[in-house]
């Protein structure tokens, strides 16, 4: 009894082959014999790029949230920054005065 390994592929890979089914130039027989899998297989990863097309416009453009749990380091230098600023502000209104 041989054992055959099982093949893995990249999601640049699977989303190259799910592409180009997309588009429809070719047959699904076509592509799964140009990269070497099966036309099930080709199915497949159109279908779930299908599906998964819709949630890439969902985020919203700019910068992402940060989290404060994950860089506390930023939060300490922008307190610092902050600190220094007030006590400036202070000093500047008292000789205003």
């Amino acid at each position: 009894m041989s054992e055959r390994k099982r093949k893995t592929f990249s999601a640049d890979f699977k989303a190259k082959v799910a592409l180009e089914a997309i588009h429809g130039v070719k047959t699904l027989n076509e592509i799964a014999q140009e990269y070497e899998v099966h036309p099930v297989q080709v199915s497949n990863w159109k279908k779930e790029l299908q599906q998964q097309a819709a949630s890439l416009f969902e985020q919203k453009r700019g910068p992402k949230p940060v989290d404060p749990v994950e860089d506390p380091e930023k939060l300490y230098s922008e307190i610092g920054r902050l600190k220094v600023e007030l006590e400036w502000l202070k000093k500047k209104s008292e000789i205003s005065r």
